[in-house]
Formats: structure tokens, sequence, C-alpha cells
């Protein structure tokens, strides 16, 4: 397996609440996830901790609250590019 065993990928309509995760995955699919994100320009944040609370969360759920924090540097960061 790559460097890469999971990955979440986040979005954040304009009007929403809060962000909510538009997929996740493990292994193979992670690796996809990332592949995807590269080509199409999308910035990728490494945080494993923040991973491994997004992977268990289903897709199309919002973010736990427990997150917004960490996910609000990961924007932030993200704008900053």
């Amino acid at each position: 397996m790559s460097k890469f065993q999971k990955a979440a990928a986040l979005r954040y309509p304009q009007g929403a609440d809060a962000p909510y995760i538009s997929c996740t995955g493990k292994g193979k699919a992670a690796e996809t996830i990332l592949k995807i994100a590269e080509e199409n320009g999308i910035p990728v944040v490494e945080d494993e901790t923040l991973v491994n609370v997004l992977s268990i969360q289903s897709a199309g759920e919002l973010i736990p609250e427990t997150v917004y924090e960490a996910v609000a540097k990961v924007f932030a960061f993200v704008q900053s590019l």
C-alpha cells in the first residue's frame, strides 16, 4: 500500500451550514481520490488524525463538530494558496 492509506474529500458549498464529506476511501480507493485531486489541481493536506476521524463517516454527511477547528484550518490553508 502507498504512503496514503486513507483519504477524505471535503466540500463546502456556499450557504451550507458546514463542510460535508464528499467521499472517503482506504487503500486503492484512497489512491484514486488523491489521483483525481492531483489531476484536477485540488490541494491535498496531509493530516492523519483528521483523516482517521473523517474516514469513519459516510459520504454526504456534514463533518463532525469535533473537527470544525481542524477543518477550518485546512480550508484557510487552501484559501491561502
